[in-house]
């Protein structure tokens, strides 16, 4: 079984909006609402590839009710847990004509202890019946920024493997427990490691890095792909996956797609190469549908092979 967790779960508007135009009244031509949050997309990604996953975190209010419902309407198992506040509403605007992307994301509920308290029993609870926990996206209001390292640490007493993605001061604090993998976007690297990248030796300089932070492995995605550093046979793996790019309808939710494929491979026993190759090609279908963690299990088939996965060095110390 795999578990993601989505502490700062939402509802999420996806607008297509042709010349978008600040201060100007404006017509949809196509949107989808659904569900989401980063670990909820995984979790719907997961689902279309066939993979048993469990959705869990925080949902409160009429919006949170809403979560639920939609999440259970698409057949995804998920075991909430309810809150006092309000879940938030976020907005993403893409305007086809340029291919700009605007996204509009609510601070969200603020979460007392004896909530976080509830949760941690929760996650304990259903983690032992896990493989894999995956804990993705933002921190809601009144969570201290160590909150997934707590829950990190709770969770490796189990023998269990876990993955996060989220960015700033929660990542930084979440490294320092040691997951097994972290998945930061360039931006989110960059942060962590403390300064910009220019080309792919500095790509591969801040690869080196993350795993110095803590992670056993660590996994950074760009625009066409990947690098990583896994581990293998012989040790940790220095790797580039990289797929030629496409004109995109969408890429919002991508990483999370990217991810779900990487899940839904290693949960299966693939190769670290192989791992890569499919979850390059998840976030390369996802870009193609209007709404985050849409994929096409039978087009991500079909992309597989058009993925390149490369061996940077044969060995590294990260």
């Amino acid at each position: 079984m795999i578990i993601t967790v989505t502490l700062n779960a939402a509802i999420d508007k996806t607008l297509s909006v042709p010349n978008f135009r600040l201060g100007r009244r404006h017509r949809t031509v196509e949107q989808t609402t659904m569900a989401g949050g980063k670990g909820v997309n995984i979790a719907r990604a997961l689902k279309s590839l066939d993979q048993p996953v469990i959705a869990t975190g925080f949902a409160g209010g009429p919006t949170g009710t809403r979560i639920v419902e939609q999440l259970t309407d698409e057949s995804i198992l998920n075991d909430f847990v309810r809150i006092r506040e309000e879940s938030r509403t976020n907005t993403a605007v893409l305007d086809p004509t340029s291919g700009e992307q605007t996204e509009i994301n609510e601070r969200g509920p603020e979460v007392g202890p004896r909530e976080l308290e509830l949760f941690l029993g929760k996650l304990v609870y259903l983690a032992r019946g896990a493989e894999i926990v995956v804990f993705a996206g933002s921190l809601p209001r009144g969570v201290e920024t160590d909150y997934y390292a707590t829950l990190v640490r709770e969770v490796r007493k189990l023998g269990i493997t876990t993955i996060v993605d989220t960015d700033g001061e929660p990542l930084r604090q979440a490294v320092r427990a040691e997951p097994t993998v972290i998945s930061p976007n360039v931006n989110e690297a960059e942060e962590l490691v403390g300064h910009e990248f220019n080309d792919e030796e500095d790509s591969i300089f801040a690869i080196r890095e993350l795993g110095r932070l803590g992670p056993r492995e660590s996994i950074m995605t760009v625009a066409d792909g990947c690098y990583a550093c896994l581990q293998t046979e012989s040790g940790p793996q220095l790797m580039r996956a990289k797929i030629e790019p496409r004109e995109p309808v969408a890429t919002v939710g991508s990483g999370d797609a990217f991810l779900a494929g990487y899940i839904a491979a290693r949960y299966g026993g693939q190769s670290p190469e192989e791992c890569l190759r499919f979850a390059v090609a998840c976030g390369a279908e996802s870009t193609q549908r209007l709404g985050a963690g849409l994929i096409d299990p039978r087009e991500v088939d079909r992309l597989v092979p058009e993925v390149d996965v490369a061996r940077l060095v044969e060995t590294t110390t990260g």
